[in-house]
């Protein structure tokens, strides 16, 4: 959707001239016809790089060939446990043996233009599934809002058994809308959350940042989890959002359990007009169980941002009606959660610094690698993952345009991301929040994968080449 007094840039033609020279010379544009016209011109130009991106060419290393193996997966539904993409050997035998995958995977885009205060100009989400294979520009209205989606629960087996169709409402009375989309479960990007309820309760003077917390699960220990630990409450935010940590993360989601806050979080959500964001069903007594109940939207997530990042004035109207600005978090507690996120380790997703030079895969956002995870001969490493990743980041941060504040996570069938990216000086006066969530985990690659040196590569690279679109599509309009 657009807004007024938006930023004066260059619209249409240009956009669209990039991403024809970023597909390899495609030409061809998109059609209005088939779409909404009260969409936004950056609606329609996502759906179109989408599409054109043809994500139905990616293989699948592990589809169910039994109703054993579906079942298998139903079990997954209910609780996700700890999952690390699989060792060097079994990942070459996995891509050796990989199949074209049986249908269209399931991407939730949403792009947010911000202006210099930090309010939004333009929105465009977009879906894509096995109903939706060409994508679909979702409608929003002036609060960043829609009725138009069904959401429905992530089902690990039913996206195999049900052509991408879910069956469990997260929004309810929504049966009747014109678009039912099953949204990809959102991986760690899910500790957004965990980290904006945290804060919360700093800000309502319940905790501090600098209290001890003494993390204590109660048998039988998660596999998610790992066993208990202690720290600040600084310190495990710092490690569940710069490198992920799942210990850390737990014992986050236990805190709030501990003080009786998941409940009031996710109603906290609902009042501030993100009705699909739901920290739901996790484990009191570990912190874990993150499963399918647990669920975010690209849109409410780059929503979520919006606010972390901060804004003047009345940033949208919640459902009731009352005024949503930054002051859901104190300016402290957002300069907190915005520093994390800038110091993200894993970048490797819609950008791929961390393998800066490489031929594969493809380089994405280009964004500044913080120095926290440089070494002395230039390359990064991330201790609390276990993963060096050999390439000079260096060279990349020498040419890079952007900062990029964001989160990542995967399992096997996710693969998401979701941050706010803002243009060096110099570089541009772009300021944009991208939210992405697909089904594309470590289970699903490339078929041009090396056989060698991509051992820590977790995503299809056309990912990353959708990072790099959107980037040179908001460096053209906000030059």
């Amino acid at each position: 959707m657009n807004f007024p007094r938006s930023r004066k840039g260059h619209r249409g033609i240009a956009g669209f001239a990039a991403v024809a020279v970023l597909l390899g010379g495609i030409v061809a544009q998109p059609s209005a016809v088939e779409e909404d016209d009260s969409a936004s011109p950056l609606a329609h130009y996502l759906r179109w790089a989408l599409d054109r991106l043809q994500f139905e060419q990616v293989l699948d290393t592990n589809p169910p060939d039994s109703t054993a193996e579906l079942d298998a997966l139903k079990q997954d539904a209910i609780d996700k446990e700890a999952r690390r993409p699989p060792k060097k050997a079994d990942l070459l035998a996995a891509v050796a043996a990989a199949e074209p995958i049986s249908q269209q995977p399931q991407i939730d885009l949403t792009v947010i233009e911000l202006n210099q205060f930090g309010r939004p100009v333009s929105s465009g989400t977009v879906l894509m599934s096995p109903q939706y294979p060409d994508g679909k520009v979702v409608p929003v209205d002036r609060n960043l809002h829609t009725t138009d989606v069904r959401w429905r629960q992530w089902d690990d087996a039913g996206w195999y058994a049900n052509n991408g169709q879910g069956t469990i409402d997260v929004v309810p009375d929504r049966e009747n809308a014109a678009t039912d989309f099953m949204s990809p479960y959102p991986g760690s990007v899910l500790k957004l959350m965990v980290a904006f309820g945290v804060l919360r309760l700093v800000d309502q003077g319940q905790i501090s940042l600098d209290d001890t917390y003494d993390y204590s699960p109660i048998a039988p220990i998660s596999s998610l989890c790992g066993p208990g630990s202690s720290n600040t409450v600084r310190n495990y935010l710092d490690a569940s959002l710069t490198w992920s940590s799942n210990n850390a993360s737990c014992a986050m989601v236990k805190l709030l359990h501990d003080r009786g806050a998941i409940d009031g979080l996710n109603q906290t959500f609902q009042d501030l007009g993100l009705e699909t964001l739901q920290l739901k069903n996790t484990n009191p007594l570990t912190g874990g169980r993150w499963g399918n109940p647990v669920t975010m939207s690209s849109l409410d997530t780059a929503k979520l941002l919006m606010l972390v990042n901060g804004g003047l004035g009345i940033l949208w109207k919640a459902p009731n009606g009352t005024d949503v600005t930054a002051a859901v978090l104190s300016d402290a507690s957002r300069t907190f959660f915005k520093s994390k996120l800038g110091d993200q380790g894993m970048n490797i997703t819609l950008s791929t610094t961390n393998w800066c030079g490489a031929a594969y895969p493809a380089p994405g956002i280009p964004q500044l690698t913080p120095s926290r995870w440089i070494g002395a001969d230039g390359t990064v490493t991330i201790p609390g993952q276990g993963i060096a990743y050999g390439h000079d980041a260096r060279l990349c941060n020498n040419t890079a345009e952007v900062t990029y504040a964001h989160k990542n996570g995967w399992v096997n069938n996710t693969g998401a991301d979701a941050g706010i990216v803002k243009a060096l000086p110099g570089k541009g006066g772009r300021t944009y929040i991208v939210s992405m969530f697909s089904n594309l985990g470590y289970q699903y690659v490339d078929s041009n994968r090396p056989p060698a040196g991509a051992e820590n590569v977790w995503f299809t690279e056309k990912l990353a080449k959708l990072g790099k679109i959107v980037d040179e599509y908001e460096k053209r309009r906000y030059p």
